[in-house]
């Protein structure tokens, strides 16, 4: 009985320090969470590449003169078309996310959600097929763009993924133009790389947070030039060279993400 007594009373002591125990403080540290990642926040800003292809329709113009006396002889121009393709790099900087334009331009604008200024500046480089081939007086002439290129500004307006731009700088161009005496059959060939200037604008969209497509329009005028032919005329006429185009071409670019700092993960 009094064994019976004995081991009642351990085992509801113990129950007691055990439940006790329960109650205390636990030394051990909570556990650490951490918070999920942020959400992509799409913007224009960052440096991207890309490549574009489309159709120039240049225009080639040339005026022949006396090289003694400045009499002009003769006066043609032709349409110098042809396919052209390469790829561009630059760089954009938006105000969309800035709090500072944000009563304007931000999130609550006034042109709605998304809506900021974008700048930057690219370059681009093109293979064209672009040539003309006309008569001029006694000569025939053959006209031909090679290599274009182009160091432009952009300017213009988002709506969130839309962006509708301006873009112009300056231009160059790899310029070929061959004159044979139709008399002789001897010819003058020369090959410039001329500078001038191109203006133009497009939109472009973005259908993931890297990834945007584009159309373009751009005029591009290199200037005026004179080549005196040496070899078919004996340097007696000269011609005076203008080599525009206008053309139109769609693009793809690829936008590597900004830096944004790890998350900070609380302690206790």
């Amino acid at each position: 009985m009094h064994i019976k007594t004995i081991a009642s009373g351990l085992a509801l002591a113990l129950l007691s320090t055990t439940a006790f125990a329960a109650d205390l403080p636990s030394r051990r540290a909570p556990p650490r969470y951490a918070p999920p990642p942020p959400i992509p926040v799409f913007t224009w800003t960052g440096f991207y590449v890309g490549a574009q292809a489309g159709y120039e329709f240049g225009r080639s113009n040339a005026f022949a003169f006396a090289t003694a006396n400045g009499a002009g002889l003769a006066a043609n121009a032709a349409s110098k078309d042809g396919v052209i393709g390469g790829g561009h790099v630059g760089y954009l900087f938006s105000t969309q996310s800035l709090p500072v334009v944000g009563s304007f331009f931000g999130q609550n604008g006034a042109f709605g959600f998304g809506t900021g200024g974008v700048f930057g500046i690219e370059g681009d480089v093109d293979g064209s097929s672009g040539r003309a081939n006309y008569a001029l007086g006694g000569f025939s002439e053959n006209s031909r763009d090679q290599i274009q290129g182009s160091i432009r500004g952009r300017l213009g307006i988002a709506f969130d993924r839309a962006l509708f731009y301006a873009t112009g700088g300056a231009a160059f161009g790899s310029l070929q133009n061959t004159y044979v005496n139709g008399f002789n059959g001897a010819f003058d060939s020369f090959s410039r790389t001329r500078v001038g200037y191109t203006v133009g604008g497009g939109i472009e969209y973005a259908f993931t947070n890297n990834m945007s497509v584009r159309v373009e329009y751009r005029y591009t005028d290199y200037g005026r030039y004179t080549n005196i032919l040496a070899a078919s005329s004996g340097g007696g006429i000269g011609v005076v060279q203008r080599e525009t185009n206008n053309r139109v071409q769609a693009g793809f670019s690829y936008k590597f993400d900004t830096f944004t700092p790890a998350p900070v993960v609380a302690r206790y």
